[in-house]
């Protein structure tokens, strides 16, 4: 079924969705600058931000860009990523995740503990990333930190960096993996049989506002509207 033609409810509002995507921009142009950074072979990668000065220059800006984005949403998204009962259930049933036996699986809220898991190791590698790479900062702060110091805080740098990459690149394949994730991100609705498929104790929760209700009613009008205009300009143009 068309998914316009779907009764549909809200997952993300406006704001979230541009903190998400500003997020995923300064991430990509983080890890290209970086591996440029960390390995001759991956050099190429500082025409991104317009060569090896610009990088170099840019790197940690848009690092602190993106640590107050990250601060900004996990600030926001933390009360839905506290583990809960279902969750130890639902990682312990890992077989029954991976072969999409979901009927099979205890309920859950609006993040699986996967999505969990990416939100922790987020919260604990962005500041490590964040007091390592200041640290590392020329020329404004290096110079008032030892140079072991200094050495010390790249090798923790690197590694937060690389545990950070492997967590997006999950996070981004099981946004892919499960259907209608990407779709919730950049439209912000998902329809309610999704909702209670994959998220049923989040649904519940949302079906008890009167503004998740009011919302539907008014997507379903506007559908509607647009399906008999598109009919009415058919017949017109005929």
């Amino acid at each position: 079924m068309n998914f316009r033609k779907q009764k549909t409810m809200l997952r993300y509002g406006p704001g979230t969705r541009a903190n998400h995507w500003a997020m995923a921009g300064a991430f990509i142009l983080l890890t290209l600058s970086g591996l440029a950074f960390f390995h001759p072979p991956f050099f190429f990668f500082t025409h991104t931000l317009g060569g090896p000065v610009w990088s170099r220059i840019l790197h940690p800006f848009i690092g602190v860009v993106l640590f107050v984005l990250f601060v900004i949403i996990a600030v926001r998204q933390l009360k839905y990523n506290l583990l809960m009962k279902n969750d130890v259930q639902w990682m312990r049933q890992m077989g029954d995740v991976l072969n999409n036996r979901d009927e099979k699986l205890p309920p859950i809220g609006k993040y699986n503990p996967g999505q969990k898991m990416v939100y922790w190791a987020l919260i604990l590698c962005i500041p490590v990333l964040l007091i390592t790479g200041v640290i590392m900062w020329r020329p404004w702060f290096a110079g008032f930190f030892p140079i072991p110091l200094i050495r010390v805080a790249s090798l923790v740098h690197a590694l937060a960096a690389f545990i950070a990459i492997a967590t997006i690149i999950v996070h981004v394949y099981a946004a892919i993996w499960v259907k209608g994730s990407i779709k919730a991100m950049t439209r912000g609705r998902v329809t309610h049989a999704w909702a209670k498929h994959h998220h049923p104790l989040w649904y519940e929760d949302e079906m008890k506002k009167p503004s998740q209700r009011a919302g539907d009613e008014n997507a379903s009008e506007r559908d509607t509207t647009s399906h008999h205009g598109a009919r009415h300009d058919g017949r017109t143009s005929g």
